[in-house]
């Protein structure tokens, strides 16, 4: 005779409810630390603003905006959200072999490099644009204006891309440019100085910009095309700041990163930043050191170069005559050298300087026009095209 046995199903039961608990303790424990951790206005890591939480009205929650806003604000200001991300773009290396990150190109040696493929129609037509404005604004100022486009680092470094990366033919547009602009303007091009030089700590492993070395080489050059007297560095005490991890640092995060140093000449010479109000049209902010130091115990130490990108600013120099410079903030390093050789230094950023030039120069009365950029910031920046009146080229 068979024995029947019969189960109580209150056991199962009981085993599932402490893990429900202990699941809702952990949900609502982290939540509530994630509203009690404290919130950011800037992502230090990433060099950018933090996403705040969004104010409240029902036609942003009927359009799905503040859902969008409140996303945001939970994906910038969770706890331990840096420590998360390292952790992710560490296992991204390690694990899967990564050779990208955030548009940014894993070298070898710990090079980071700015991806750059290929070169989209509007790239094209913007690049366009902005070789006719130099140009036309160098035909309008015959024998004033040097033009000075920087290479990029995977230009010099090539043998430190990812193996096979397809960057695009950067020497190819170089030579175009430069043929282009040539034709009214003087132009220096590095990539001869740079290759032979490339030995020295030229280009950040760790951000876009050259080093203030690189920028030092660059002006030999410039000063060398000119008949001047370069700024003498045996002559003068630098001072080197460590532990700078730059933009590509910021987009990668590479767990293994192999920190930059700045080595910079402390100078006294002062700058006047001025508030823009209309073309030639300007009156003095504030005045300054023309480095700013105390951004160099900031995450964004470059910056510390002539404090940033303003739109009109000049500089009391050492020398005798004048010069303008246009730039984008690889000029910044590459400044402070031509204390050396002028006596006053104009810098206009057409990021936040948007009006011709023709009436800043008369009214300055400067000499000489020295045109710096960076290869990838010329071929795509929409802002160049003030150099000359804006209307022409639109």
């Amino acid at each position: 005779m068979s024995k029947v046995i019969y189960r109580k199903g209150g056991g199962r039961r009981r085993v599932g409810f402490p893990l429900l608990v202990l699941c809702a303790v952990l949900l609502f424990g982290f939540s509530a630390v994630n509203m009690l951790w404290p919130k950011r206005e800037q992502l230090e890591l990433e060099n950018r603003k933090a996403a705040q939480f969004p104010a409240f009205s029902v036609s942003a929650l009927l359009d799905g905006s503040w859902q969008s806003g409140f996303s945001r604000w939970m994906q910038d200001q969770f706890s331990f959200r840096d420590a998360a991300v390292n952790t992710q773009r560490a296992a991204d290396e390690i694990l899967f072999r990564k050779a990208e990150e955030g548009g940014i190109l894993l070298g070898k040696d710990r090079w980071m490099f700015t991806k750059l493929f290929t070169v989209d129609d509007a790239t094209e037509k913007q690049l366009n644009k902005n070789i006719a404005a130099v140009s036309e604004f160098a035909a309008n100022h015959p024998g004033k204006v040097t033009f000075l486009l920087a290479p990029s680092a995977s230009v010099i470094y090539p043998e430190e891309l990812p193996a096979g990366a397809p960057m695009v033919d950067e020497n190819a547009m170089l030579d175009d440019i430069f043929a282009k602009v040539g034709q009214s303007a003087d132009v220096i091009d590095l990539r001869g100085t740079f290759t032979d030089l490339k030995d020295e700590y030229l280009y950040f492993k760790t951000d876009h910009h050259w080093t203030p070395n690189g920028a030092y080489r660059a002006y030999e050059a410039f000063c060398a095309q000119k008949g001047l007297t370069p700024f003498d560095r045996d002559a003068h005490e630098s001072a080197t700041v460590t532990g700078f991890e730059g933009t590509h640092y910021s987009a990668t995060r590479l767990w293994n990163v192999e920190d930059d140093t700045i080595t910079y000449y402390p100078l006294d010479n002062l700058m006047t930043v001025y508030r823009i109000t209309g073309e030639a049209a300007y009156e003095p902010e504030r005045t300054e050191n023309l480095i700013n130091a105390d951004k160099f115990a900031t995450r964004d130490k470059y910056a510390a170069f002539l404090d940033g990108n303003n739109g009109y600013s000049t500089i009391e120099g050492n020398g005798t005559g004048s010069i303008l410079v246009v730039k984008d903030s690889y000029a910044n390093s590459f400044i402070p050298y031509l204390t050396a050789n002028y006596a006053k230094i104009g810098v206009v950023d057409f990021r936040n300087f948007k009006y011709g030039l023709d009436s800043t120069i008369e009214k300055e009365g400067y000499d000489e026009v020295l045109v710096l950029y960076n290869f990838q910031t010329f071929i795509a920046d929409t802002n160049l095209i003030y150099i000359t009146r804006p209307t022409t080229l639109q």
